[in-house]
């Protein structure tokens, strides 16, 4: 569209949300007069009445295996849990000092460190809109303090920019800002806006710009009193005869748009890592005992599932002691909830029908490695005055996460060294965890000098190596969903499948909680007509 025959709000506003993100066309949308939720109704869930005698087994005491114990059994069910590890809740886990892991291959790591450091392998926050998992952290009294997602004085970092040195998110975040509002202010001072918006609307327009980018007077994003209050200064402004203020000089626009660090700004405006995030105090495992301490009694330990036979009368599950495998047990019930990853799954002989065999086999599961790093003082904090938050690069590790709890500790702290996907997380999943942990702080030592010399005690977990999942989560796609997703969720004879892989969240507790939700609110209503239907 030329701008010479004007363009609409609309066009305009489309403009600047995809060539400035979202916050700026919201800010956009509010000065113009445009601008103004996963829902979770928790009584929707409730169940009630369940048919005499029935009763439930529940595969997985993860936090979709423990939701549909603990809600069937409120109901009225006979419940009971078999559970390949020795302690509940699934991903939903924390490592601390003195924990020992094996994984596939046969390493083990003995984590060291210090009393009250951890590292979440799994699930590491909780949106404020993922409602389910918050109700249950209220039910079950978790205490819950903010996670730090968008730090502006945490690095964004290209090995391929500014001769590999990393920047500060608000010198990125601001000088992007800047220069994009610059060239826009430029546009909308066109004349031929004035055919599709108002005088009135066009210096609304150039005030939003102005603002948002931190111009000056003459609408430009230069070294001034107005980038500098965004962006920071060169020397802060003090008290006294402290040395006078300096204004910071902008990056040059043109590096800056090639450097791609600009790709980490729009992070925070993800749905799922807007403001409020949560953690739990003390490990994001505090929710599985929360969950344990409710159901606790109905779990089976160490029990690894080897085969699943169902007929029109009932279910009946062999397994066997997964740390010391012996002679195959059973144990058998009207109906049996599912939430053993599909990963795992897959392996188990079962006489499914053949449209829930093919879902299984339909849903590959992506690979994540975590590495958790700690060293002998917060030096991020006392050094680089980062405190909670992400750091971002263009190196294998992706990022590294900021304790966001026990701000000025003395002593030791622990760093997530690096959380890495796709390739990255193929290639460190083939070292030994030693040789992962080697390479975190190799990596890491480009942004954060100190951490050879700060470095204490490390431990790393590759999904795809985790005996109980091989895999981090269940990967849909469009084509998949439409052909097998209904059938994996939909009740098989006896059986019914949860988990975040029968979710739209996948990778989320949430999603897990959910699918567990909806799993047996309808597998209850399906045993109460069956009842109803033999009386």
């Amino acid at each position: 569209m030329e701008l010479t025959r004007g363009i609409s709000r609309r066009a305009v506003l489309s403009w600047i949300g995809k060539t400035a993100g979202a916050a700026a066309m919201y800010q956009a949308m509010t000065t113009l007069g445009f601008a103004s939720e996963s829902t979770f109704d928790k009584d929707h869930y409730q169940l009630e009445g369940a048919p005499k005698g029935a009763s439930v087994l529940v595969l997985g005491a993860g936090l979709a295996g423990m939701t549909a114990a603990f809600e069937l059994q409120k109901a009225g069910y006979k419940v009971k849990i078999l559970e390949y590890n020795e302690k509940a809740g699934g991903r939903c886990w924390t490592i601390r000092g003195g924990d020992k892991y094996t994984e596939l291959g046969g390493a083990t790591q003995e984590c060291k460190f210090d009393e009250g450091l951890y590292i979440n392998p799994g699930p590491w926050r909780i949106p404020y809109h993922h409602y389910a998992v918050l109700h249950y952290c209220k039910q079950f009294n978790v205490k819950l303090e903010v996670f730090n997602q968008i730090n502006h004085n945490a690095y964004v970092h290209s090995t391929k920019a500014f001769d590999g040195k990393p920047k500060r998110y608000r010198e990125v975040y601001a000088d992007f800002q800047g220069h994009i509002a610059e060239l826009l202010s430029k546009c909308v001072n066109q004349k031929g806006l004035d055919e599709a918006m108002t005088r009135e609307e066009t210096e609304r327009l150039l005030l939003v710009m102005r603002e948002w980018g931190a111009l000056n007077g003459d609408n430009q994003y230069v070294k001034s009193i107005e980038a500098s209050l965004t962006r920071g200064f060169d020397i802060e402004p003090g008290g006294g005869l402290m040395p006078e203020q300096q204004y910071s000089q902008p990056m040059d626009r043109s590096e800056l748009l090639n450097s791609s660090l600009w790709k980490h700004l729009t992070t925070g405006n993800l749905f799922e890592y807007q403001s409020t995030i949560f953690q739990p105090i003390g490990g994001m495992d505090m929710i599985a005992k929360g969950f344990e301490k409710e159901v606790g009694n109905l779990i089976r330990y160490s029990s690894k599932v080897t085969k699943i036979h169902q007929d029109d009368k009932g279910v009946t599950v062999n397994y066997v002691d997964s740390k010391n495998p012996g002679d195959t047990m059973t144990e058998s019930a009207d109906w049996c909830v599912c939430t053993i990853p599909l990963s795992i799954l897959g392996q188990i002989p079962a006489n499914f029908s053949s449209k829930l065999s093919n879902a299984i086999r339909a849903v590959p599961y992506d690979t994540g490695v975590k590495v958790g790093l700690q060293f002998k003082r917060r030096f991020w904090e006392e050094d680089d005055r980062i405190y909670g938050g992400v750091t971002y690069t263009d190196m294998p590790i992706e990022m590294i996460s900021y304790p966001s709890t026990d701000y000025h500790s003395s002593g030791k702290g622990v760093l997530l060294g690096g959380y890495l996907w796709d390739e990255n997380a193929y290639e460190f999943a083939a070292m030994p965890p030693e040789m992962r942990v080697k390479k975190a702080l190799e990596y890491g030592a480009k942004i954060h000098p100190q951490y050879m010399d700060e470095f204490d005690n490390g431990i790393s977990v590759a999904w795809h190596r985790v005996p109980w999942t091989n895999g981090c989560y269940g990967i849909w796609t469009p084509e998949s969903r439409k052909d097998h997703y209904k059938n994996l969720c939909e009740i098989d004879n006896r059986v019914v499948l949860a988990g975040e892989h029968a979710s739209y969240i996948p990778a989320w507790m949430e999603g897990a909680i959910l699918s567990s939700l909806d799993a047996i609110k309808r597998l209850h209503e399906h045993a109460v007509a069956a009842k109803e239907q033999n009386a």
